[in-house]
């Protein structure tokens, strides 16, 4: 059977082990660009297309 101590130590590794991984994760999400086009082209599309010129500049 496992006792109370070796169950803390099991429970501290994986914990720590877990957030080491959460903060590679999320270090890598934020510094990588390859979906940055992507995701630059995706939101110019929800918004209707390219970008239009803005009221102030648009000649009468």
């Amino acid at each position: 059977m496992i006792t109370d101590t070796e169950l803390y130590r099991l429970a501290i590794v994986l914990g720590s082990a877990a957030m080491v991984l959460i903060i590679f994760y999320h270090f890598f999400e934020v510094n990588s660009s390859e979906g940055e086009s992507e995701a630059l082209k995706e939101k110019s599309s929800r918004k209707g297309g390219p970008q239009t010129t803005p009221a102030s500049t648009k000649t009468r």
